[in-house]
């Protein structure tokens, strides 16, 4: 099969761009006014969860002290200060780059600021009030009130109590700071982050720009007060003896998810609309501008809940970050608390960072300048996927369909630059059999189709697997829809890539196999045919196409053919030599025995063609034994994906303290937990925020409490001890189609609710004990164990 590029192709795959456009992936454009709640919906602070802090953010640590706020498009990190505040604005799609389709001399891709692209920071708005400067504030307390999805601060001055809030609405899709409490006198500041001026008209202040690659964009900020004086003036805002101010900031850019047009809508004024946005925005009142934010913000939070037992009085008074450093300085003393919080943070991030425009890239949507590491790119070789392991356990299942509309919107894209570029003789990773199909992308991916670093064949194997991962929990039959273009490229590069080699079965007899052409097991090791991971992606894909086609009644000849490809792969095998699950096809190890990535166990975690109730024991023992050789240290997403594989195991101590590894602070630019929660990775003399790990933790600690697969779902599979005295979680998705409830003491299951979100039946599982559950859509039933 030989790929021939055409018009009516390309216009075929822009057209599925658009179905999916119509369900997702939604441009900055004018909205609807919001519905407003008639009363208060937030959550009192005595029943909130939160993150707390006795100072302000230092603005030279905002990436690690800052507090984040977001809507899903917009991201913004918040210091707190009280004589001069810095919120740091984003909007996931101000990307440099484009399409990058010209190739290397060795036939990979160039990454590089300029023609790959990066992410960076649009604009900073600065809040000052000098009189609330330095020591001439008291009882100062910041906070992340995660129940209510609002970052405060509060001080007192003047014998006077200060307030001052900030949070991204998402109804009325603009950042909100409101400060209450006394008269206020002080300056607001707009600056860009490219050389763009900003100019002022009586109670804006606004700048526009374009970035290189054409990418046009604007910011606008606005403030008003039912008392005192704002006027421009001088090219910021001042404010006079304000005792209440409300400052509404909006920004964006004329990105949109459309091939066909180019990512971009020439008709879309991103100025005159950032203007309007915090226009209408400070027409309505403080108090209903943040119920309404919080009403939307809980509809999704309040889905589920955590409650891992009670912590002691002495450790809920400590502020976070001091919090963090004593679990990790005394590890035999829990704090359930502060563990189920870390949970709760994840969730917190994929709400702020996932609604229904762009997916998380490395970093989220939080960025502090316009060079981070790897250009916080979308990295396909586990991080974009990691970003989204948590989503639908933690009931938030439509925060997980950003990366389907993104998936979607590139494919035209993808699969034009995989027919013209993939097959170059320079790329070692070429397909040898000549022939080339469907779609395939590199290492790293950008917002306008492009990929960059070195050719990925197994990458869209394991982006599909992730999309799939959101049908299970929810039995979507219109998301199935949407996804299955997606699929099925993937499965038609699969279909041409393949080659048979002859292997030596148990018996000594020769048979032949399909293996994966060279490639690259991530990221270390030789190139090479069949490695583990490219093998037991590929299963996963021929094996999700095939169930796809089934219940969208299409494509009998195709999923036929894939079933025959299927049975016919080469699985990978135990090494008689190092007793692990082999990564090449090879006895001996031909990389880093405590190599980051955990590539041959892809079948394990997050699949399950492997799994310990249906292999062969020596299979099971060469999955922990690799995972024993790969060690309890690592980066943040590395422990987070160890945590999760010694779940599947069984092993509730390991499993609990990788997930501890994950907490524990950062400290001299060593791995772990930042101040404000975010996970930095070690770079030696500094560290970055990657927002993998966050999300990943959290999902480690809910596979200790639920293990779940199509017809299974297991309680408490791997629970702590910390963890086994009391507790309780509610709302954790089950893949098949299903919600669970749990409520446990002493290690033991007292009672759990499943209710059908989709699925018809399944096995509930606690210990020894077995019950087959059969239910209607939206039905329930309770068990006691």
């Amino acid at each position: 099969m030989t790929f021939e590029s055409s018009r009516r192709d390309f216009l075929r795959l822009t057209g599925a761009a658009g179905a999916g456009l119509a369900l997702g992936g939604v441009p900055f454009a004018a909205h609807a006014t919001p519905v407003r709640p008639e009363s208060d919906p937030a959550v009192p602070p005595s029943a909130a969860t939160t993150l707390w802090y006795p100072e302000p953010a230092a603005e030279d640590r905002i990436i690690e002290e800052g507090l984040p706020i977001g809507n899903g498009r917009l991201g913004g990190l918040v210091t707190g200060g009280p004589g001069d505040d810095a919120l740091y604005l984003t909007d996931g799609s101000f990307w440099t780059g484009g399409r990058n389709d010209v190739l290397l001399d060795d036939g990979q891709l160039p990454y590089g600021r300029d023609d790959f692209g990066s992410f960076g920071l649009l604009a900073k708005v600065r809040v000052a009030v000098p009189a609330h400067s330095g020591n001439a504030v008291g009882d100062y307390r910041r906070e992340l009130d995660l129940a209510n999805g609002v970052v405060s601060a509060t001080y007192r001055h003047g014998g006077r109590r200060f307030r001052r809030e900030a949070y991204a609405s998402h109804p009325d899709d603009v950042v909100v700071i409101r400060l209450t409490g006394g008269p206020l006198t002080g300056t607001i500041a707009l600056d860009g982050t490219h050389g763009e001026t900003t100019s002022a008209d009586g109670r804006h202040l606004s700048f526009a720009g374009a970035l290189g690659n054409g990418l046009r964009h604007a910011a606008a900020v606005t403030a008003v007060s039912t008392t005192g004086r704002v006027a421009a003036d001088g090219g910021v805002l001042s404010f006079e003896d304000c005792t209440d101010l409300l400052i509404v900031v909006c920004a964006g850019t004329d990105y949109v998810p459309d091939a066909a047009r180019d990512f971009r809508d020439p008709s879309a004024d991103p100025l005159a609309l950032a203007v309007e946005k915090v226009t209408a925005g400070a027409r309505v009142a403080g108090h209903r501008l943040r119920a309404t934010h919080v009403a939307d913000y809980r509809r999704l939070y309040g889905r589920m809940s955590i409650d891992l037992g009670d912590s002691t009085t002495a450790q809920r008074e400590l502020d976070s970050w001091s919090r963090l450093t004593a679990r990790h300085a005394d590890p035999d003393v829990p704090d359930p608390e502060l563990e189920a919080a870390y949970v709760q943070y994840g969730r917190y991030l994929t709400i702020t960072g996932s609604r229904d425009r762009l997916p998380m890239n490395l970093q989220g949507v939080w960025v502090h300048n316009n060079t981070p590491d790897w250009y916080a790119d979308y990295h396909t070789d586990i991080n974009i996927q990691m970003n989204y392991w948590l989503a639908d356990p933690a009931g938030l299942g439509e925060c997980a369909v950003p990366l389907a509309d993104y998936c979607v919107a590139q494919l035209p894209v993808w699969t034009d630059v995989t027919g013209r570029l993939y097959n170059d003789p320079r790329n070692r990773f070429r397909n040898s059999s000549g022939e080339i199909a469907g779609w395939a992308i590199a290492f790293s991916t950008n917002i306008y189709g492009g990929s960059g670093w070195a050719w990925h064949p197994a990458g869209n194997a394991w982006l599909c697997s992730t999309l799939w991962r959101h049908y299970e929990y929810s039995q979507d039959q219109a998301y199935l829809e949407k996804i299955y273009p997606v699929l099925r490229g993937a499965a038609e590069f699969w279909r041409a890539r393949l080659v048979t080699v002859t292997v030596t079965d148990p018996s000594g007899a020769p048979r032949e196999v399909l293996v994966d052409d060279t490639a690259w097991s991530p990221e270390h090791g030789p190139d090479a045919r069949g490695t583990t991971y490219g093998q037991e992606l590929a299963w996963d894909l021929f094996q999700q196409v095939q169930v796809a086609a089934r219940r969208l009644g299409r494509d009998a000849a195709l999923a036929a053919e894939l079933a025959d490809l299927q049975a016919r792969l080469h699985l990978p095998e135990v090494s008689p030599e190092t007793g692990w699950l082999q990564e090449w096809m090879s006895p001996a190890n031909l990389g880093e025995v405590t190599h980051r990535h955990l590539s041959p166990l892809v079948g394990f975690y997050p699949g399950d063609r492997i799994a310990t109730d249906t292999s062969p024991a020596e299979l099971i023992d060469g999955v922990r034994n690799l995972l024993t050789a790969r060690g309890t240290d690592n980066y943040g997403w590395a422990c987070a994906w160890r945590s999760l594989c010694w779940s599947r195991l069984k092993d509730a101590d390991k499993a609990y303290q990788l997930y501890l590894t994950v907490l524990r602070p950062s400290v001299d630019n060593g791995n772990g937990t930042a101040p404000n929660f975010f996970d930095m990775y070690s770079q030696g003399s500094y560290t970055i925020f990657q927002i993998d790990a966050n999300l990943g933790g959290a999902a480690a600690a809910l596979e200790m409490v639920l293990y779940s697969r199509p017809g299974v779902i297991e309680l408490l599979p791997a629970l702590p001890a910390a963890w086994a005295d009391r507790g309780s979680v509610t709302g954790v998705g089950a893949r098949g189609g299903f919600e669970v409830d749990v409520v446990w003491r002493r290690g033991q299951v007292t009672q759990a609710t499943i209710r059908s979100v989709g699925g018809t039946e399944t096995e509930v599982r606690a210990g020894t004990w077995r019950r087959h559950v059969r239910l209607r859509h939206g039905q329930s039933i309770t068990v006691r164990p």
